[in-house]
């Protein structure tokens, strides 16, 4: 299986968006948001697109796909960026077949690479969902750090939850073994 990281192209955000826009109310709650919150489609690709041609000192958002065996299959992205300090992740499987399998790993250190090395990030921070298991297992498998758990609505899209704040400075990610820094 051939697992690739890279910075998403602009025909790509659809793909993203509909990942989201056709999922199950379940599978939404599962991760913590809600159908109803979603951005309408339209608004929410011309607001990507938009973010996509922005430098990366000015970017609010960025998305990284994972493609496996050069198909997209996932995408990862930060958010509340603070260039050259911190960026909340984000990490997304599209596909069951493809959740729980072991990939995770793979593509998570494909990719904060991108993170830490584009927004000269000193630490990238996570806070899944506390019910969702899989993105806690595979945080700490990573190697981030558990901080705290903690209730609060984390995004537009969420209902009121209590998360699980990861983080991982880049001087843990780059002393890790064989990691690109």
């Amino acid at each position: 299986m051939n697992l690739t990281v890279r910075e998403m192209k602009k025909y790509e955000i659809d793909f993203m968006v509909d990942y989201f826009m056709h999922a199950a109310p379940e599978f939404l709650k599962g991760m913590g948001a809600v159908k109803n919150k979603l951005p309408k489609r339209k608004e929410w690709v011309k607001k990507l697109h938009l973010e996509h041609e922005k430098p990366y000192k000015l970017k609010e958002m960025y998305y990284v796909i994972w493609l496996i065996n050069n198909e997209p299959h996932g995408h990862s992205n930060i958010n509340n960026i603070v260039f050259g300090e911190s960026a909340t992740m984000h990490i997304h499987l599209w596909e069951n077949l493809h959740r729980k399998s072991g990939l995770g790993f793979d593509l998570l250190h494909h990719t904060m690479p991108f993170y830490f090395n584009n927004f000269k990030l000193k630490k990238l921070i996570s806070e899944p969902y506390s019910e969702n298991i899989a993105p806690n297992r595979l945080l700490k498998k990573v190697g981030f750090e558990f901080i705290k758990a903690y209730e609060t609505i984390p995004g537009l899209i969420n209902f009121n939850q209590i998360v699980n704040r990861y983080e991982m400075t880049k001087e843990q990610f780059c002393g890790s073994k064989n990691q690109p820094c």
